[in-house]
Protein backbone atom coordinates (compact mmCIF):
# COMPACT_ATOMS: atom_id res chain seq x y z
CA UNK A 1 0.00 0.00 0.00
CA UNK A 2 1.11 2.92 -0.86
CA UNK A 3 1.65 5.82 2.22
CA UNK A 4 -0.23 9.21 1.72
CA UNK A 5 -0.31 12.07 4.32
CA UNK A 6 -4.16 11.92 5.10
CA UNK A 7 -5.28 12.91 8.42
CA UNK A 8 -7.62 11.02 10.64
CA UNK A 9 -10.95 12.93 11.30
CA UNK A 10 -13.41 11.51 13.90
CA UNK A 11 -16.95 11.99 13.63
CA UNK A 12 -20.22 11.06 15.78
CA UNK A 13 -22.97 11.66 18.46
CA UNK A 14 -21.46 13.66 21.42
CA UNK A 15 -21.22 10.60 23.69
CA UNK A 16 -19.26 8.68 21.29
CA UNK A 17 -15.99 9.91 22.99
CA UNK A 18 -14.15 11.66 19.94
CA UNK A 19 -12.00 13.78 21.87
CA UNK A 20 -10.95 11.40 24.65
CA UNK A 21 -10.15 8.87 21.64
CA UNK A 22 -8.55 11.75 19.63
CA UNK A 23 -6.24 12.37 22.64
CA UNK A 24 -4.93 8.94 22.95
CA UNK A 25 -4.66 9.12 19.15
CA UNK A 26 -2.23 11.39 19.23
CA UNK A 27 -0.19 10.17 22.00
CA UNK A 28 -0.22 7.08 19.66
CA UNK A 29 0.78 7.91 16.69
CA UNK A 30 2.58 11.37 17.87
CA UNK A 31 0.62 13.38 14.76
CA UNK A 32 -0.89 16.31 16.29
CA UNK A 33 -4.37 17.31 17.60
CA UNK A 34 -6.94 19.70 16.14
CA UNK A 35 -10.40 19.98 17.83
CA UNK A 36 -12.86 22.01 15.79
CA UNK A 37 -15.09 23.11 18.92
CA UNK A 38 -11.66 23.94 21.09
CA UNK A 39 -10.70 26.13 17.87
CA UNK A 40 -14.02 28.06 17.65
CA UNK A 41 -14.26 28.57 21.57
CA UNK A 42 -10.39 30.31 20.99
CA UNK A 43 -11.65 32.39 18.26
CA UNK A 44 -15.11 33.89 20.87
CA UNK A 45 -13.16 33.41 24.04
CA UNK A 46 -15.55 31.17 25.45
CA UNK A 47 -16.96 28.24 26.12
CA UNK A 48 -19.27 26.50 23.59
CA UNK A 49 -22.13 26.64 25.83
CA UNK A 50 -21.75 30.33 26.62
CA UNK A 51 -21.39 30.92 22.42
CA UNK A 52 -24.85 28.76 22.30
CA UNK A 53 -26.27 30.75 24.57
CA UNK A 54 -24.83 34.64 23.54
CA UNK A 55 -24.79 33.87 20.00
CA UNK A 56 -26.71 31.34 18.93
CA UNK A 57 -26.43 27.92 17.23
CA UNK A 58 -26.61 29.48 13.47
CA UNK A 59 -23.39 31.54 14.72
CA UNK A 60 -21.61 28.39 16.18
CA UNK A 61 -22.14 26.37 13.17
CA UNK A 62 -20.45 29.53 11.00
CA UNK A 63 -17.82 29.51 13.00
CA UNK A 64 -17.43 25.81 13.04
CA UNK A 65 -17.26 25.90 8.75
CA UNK A 66 -14.96 28.62 9.21
CA UNK A 67 -12.54 26.83 11.64
CA UNK A 68 -13.02 23.73 9.58
CA UNK A 69 -12.01 25.62 6.48
CA UNK A 70 -8.46 26.70 8.32
CA UNK A 71 -7.33 23.18 8.93
CA UNK A 72 -4.42 22.37 6.43
CA UNK A 73 -4.95 19.38 4.07
CA UNK A 74 -1.60 18.93 3.81
CA UNK A 75 -0.50 18.75 7.28
CA UNK A 76 -1.33 15.09 8.97
CA UNK A 77 -3.32 15.46 11.59
CA UNK A 78 -5.64 13.81 14.08
CA UNK A 79 -8.90 16.18 14.08
CA UNK A 80 -11.93 15.98 16.04
CA UNK A 81 -14.92 17.53 15.17
CA UNK A 82 -18.06 18.59 17.07
CA UNK A 83 -21.50 15.94 16.36
CA UNK A 84 -23.36 18.29 14.40
CA UNK A 85 -20.58 19.34 11.53
CA UNK A 86 -22.09 16.91 9.44
CA UNK A 87 -25.03 19.05 8.83
CA UNK A 88 -23.82 21.45 6.48
CA UNK A 89 -23.23 19.57 2.97
CA UNK A 90 -19.72 22.23 2.76
CA UNK A 91 -18.50 20.67 5.95
CA UNK A 92 -18.78 17.34 4.38
CA UNK A 93 -16.95 18.39 1.79
CA UNK A 94 -14.23 19.48 3.53
CA UNK A 95 -14.17 16.52 5.70
CA UNK A 96 -13.44 14.09 2.91
CA UNK A 97 -10.71 16.34 1.73
CA UNK A 98 -9.13 16.24 4.93
CA UNK A 99 -8.65 12.44 5.84
CA UNK A 100 -9.92 9.02 6.58
CA UNK A 101 -13.55 9.83 8.47
CA UNK A 102 -13.69 7.32 11.26
CA UNK A 103 -17.54 7.34 12.60
CA UNK A 104 -17.85 6.80 16.02
CA UNK A 105 -20.88 5.01 17.10
CA UNK A 106 -22.51 3.21 19.76
CA UNK A 107 -25.89 2.26 21.13
CA UNK A 108 -28.18 4.81 22.12
CA UNK A 109 -28.15 4.74 25.33
CA UNK A 110 -24.64 4.59 26.35
CA UNK A 111 -23.78 7.60 24.12
CA UNK A 112 -27.13 9.35 26.04
CA UNK A 113 -25.37 8.27 29.31
CA UNK A 114 -22.38 9.61 28.63
CA UNK A 115 -23.51 13.10 26.71
CA UNK A 116 -25.65 13.69 30.00
CA UNK A 117 -22.66 13.24 32.37
CA UNK A 118 -21.59 16.40 31.07
CA UNK A 119 -23.33 19.52 31.94
CA UNK A 120 -22.36 21.52 29.36
CA UNK A 121 -24.12 20.22 26.12
CA UNK A 122 -25.79 23.25 24.83
CA UNK A 123 -28.66 20.82 22.58
CA UNK A 124 -29.43 18.92 25.66
CA UNK A 125 -30.29 21.85 27.83
CA UNK A 126 -34.55 21.13 27.18
CA UNK A 127 -36.91 19.67 29.20
CA UNK A 128 -36.22 16.20 27.71
CA UNK A 129 -32.84 15.62 27.52
CA UNK A 130 -33.10 12.21 26.50
CA UNK A 131 -35.78 13.30 23.72
CA UNK A 132 -33.75 15.77 21.94
CA UNK A 133 -31.36 13.08 22.27
CA UNK A 134 -32.77 10.47 20.34
CA UNK A 135 -34.16 12.76 17.65
CA UNK A 136 -30.52 14.28 16.95
CA UNK A 137 -29.42 10.91 17.01
CA UNK A 138 -31.88 10.15 14.60
CA UNK A 139 -31.31 12.81 12.28
CA UNK A 140 -27.45 12.58 12.52
CA UNK A 141 -26.79 8.73 11.97
CA UNK A 142 -27.30 8.39 8.33
CA UNK A 143 -25.41 10.97 7.97
CA UNK A 144 -22.63 9.68 9.66
CA UNK A 145 -22.62 6.24 7.92
CA UNK A 146 -23.40 7.94 4.16
CA UNK A 147 -19.45 9.60 4.63
CA UNK A 148 -17.40 7.18 7.08
CA UNK A 149 -14.93 5.20 5.75
CA UNK A 150 -14.73 3.36 8.61
CA UNK A 151 -17.57 3.05 11.97
CA UNK A 152 -16.29 1.92 15.22
CA UNK A 153 -18.62 0.81 18.25
CA UNK A 154 -17.49 2.64 21.48
CA UNK A 155 -20.25 1.46 23.21
CA UNK A 156 -18.08 -1.51 25.09
CA UNK A 157 -14.64 0.00 24.71
CA UNK A 158 -12.30 1.60 26.56
CA UNK A 159 -10.33 5.23 24.37
CA UNK A 160 -7.17 2.54 23.90
CA UNK A 161 -9.04 -0.47 22.41
CA UNK A 162 -10.65 2.07 20.00
CA UNK A 163 -7.26 3.82 18.77
CA UNK A 164 -6.31 0.31 18.50
CA UNK A 165 -9.38 -0.48 16.16
CA UNK A 166 -8.89 2.66 14.20
CA UNK A 167 -5.42 1.81 13.08
CA UNK A 168 -5.92 -2.02 12.99
CA UNK A 169 -8.74 -0.99 10.35
CA UNK A 170 -6.26 1.18 8.81
CA UNK A 171 -3.56 -1.08 8.50
CA UNK A 172 -1.27 0.12 11.40
CA UNK A 173 -1.85 -1.98 14.38
CA UNK A 174 1.76 -0.53 15.80
CA UNK A 175 2.44 3.05 14.60
CA UNK A 176 5.72 4.82 14.96
CA UNK A 177 4.91 8.79 15.40
CA UNK A 178 5.72 10.49 12.63
CA UNK A 179 4.43 7.89 10.20
CA UNK A 180 2.00 8.77 7.84
CA UNK A 181 -1.06 6.62 7.60
CA UNK A 182 -1.96 3.83 4.72
CA UNK A 183 -4.73 4.99 2.21
CA UNK A 184 -7.46 2.76 2.48
CA UNK A 185 -7.41 2.31 -1.48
Amino acid sequence: MKQVSRSIVLIGMMGAGKSSVGRCLSGQTGLALLDTDEMVASKFGISIPEIFSKHGERKFREAETEALRSVKSTEQTIIVTGGGIVLSQQNVEILKRLGVLVWLDGDEETLFARASRKRNRPLLQTKNPREAFSRIMGARRPLYANIAHIRIDTSMLTDQEVVVAILTKLGRANPQPGLPVQDMA
